[in-house]
């Protein structure tokens, strides 16, 4: 599979696409959120790691946080709106400074989770895709 990561340029806020929600239906639950947890524990390891909450008990909420956003997005249940409210994610994430290269790592992180997963090539795809035209928008430096 062909994992690129697109180019960010400044300012750039291109149309988002939804993954097909197949991902969910394949997944379940249970896999979407051991997925978004293996991510994190690779950013942990990462040179973004302090980008994430050092405290442990602070790190799984975010990675519950992260699921349920997801878990919605790839057509689950509503957690995120739920337990959350409406995303905003860019507002969510401007406390922290994300940059073009923060945003490649995170992305990177995410391919090698993505490589593990035993799913049809295109709904892979379709995920890979929405993260990389969705993570341009949390790029804020």
């Amino acid at each position: 599979m062909n994992y690129l990561i697109s180019e960010y340029f400044s300012g750039q806020r291109p149309q988002v696409t939804l993954p097909d929600r197949q991902m969910f239906e394949l997944l379940q639950e249970e896999g979407m959120r051991k997925m978004v947890s293996d991510h994190y524990d690779l950013l942990k390891q990462s040179s973004i790691s302090h980008l994430f909450p050092e405290n442990p008990i602070a790190l799984e909420k975010a990675k519950e946080n992260s699921a349920d956003f997801f878990i919605q997005i790839c057509g689950g249940p509503q957690y995120f709106n739920q337990n959350r409210g409406n995303p905003m994610l860019v507002r969510r994430h401007a406390p922290h400074p994300i940059t073009a290269e923060a945003r490649k790592i995170w992305l990177e992180c995410y391919r090698q989770v993505l490589l593990k997963q035993d799913l049809p090539e295109n709904i892979i795809m379709s995920f890979w895709n929405y993260l990389d035209v969705f993570s341009k928008w949390m790029v804020n430096k």
